[in-house]
């Protein structure tokens, strides 16, 4: 039987750079949500804001910052700038406490 690739992935093949293990195929992760997002402090009383942060995300067009987490390899988790047109993957950052022996920002 003749695997078909999701009508809207078409031949997209997309690796990644875990800082950890090195580049893999993008199946090897799994999509975490928008390393954008700011959670609001827990001391925040208003059920609207922690809603909006919950639930409202926007689908942007171009650069992106995004969490994944190695799944199937070290499980670290790692922030990928990704271009959401064309699937470019610009950047990939370790996040956590090894970040900064690794030599990341955060």
């Amino acid at each position: 039987m003749k695997r078909v690739a999701a009508p809207h992935l078409g031949t997209i093949k997309m690796r990644l750079t875990c800082p950890f293990c090195g580049e893999r195929d993008h199946q090897e992760f799994t999509y975490r949500g928008d390393a954008s997002a700011t959670r609001p402090p827990m001391d925040n009383g208003s059920i609207e804001d922690h809603n909006t942060y919950v639930f409202d995300r926007t689908n942007p067009d171009g650069e992106h910052r995004e969490l994944w987490n190695h799944t199937s390899g070290c499980r670290m988790h790692m922030v990928v700038t990704r271009n959401t047109t064309t699937h470019k993957i610009s950047n990939c950052e370790p996040v956590g406490p090894w970040t900064k022996a690794l030599g990341g920002k955060s």
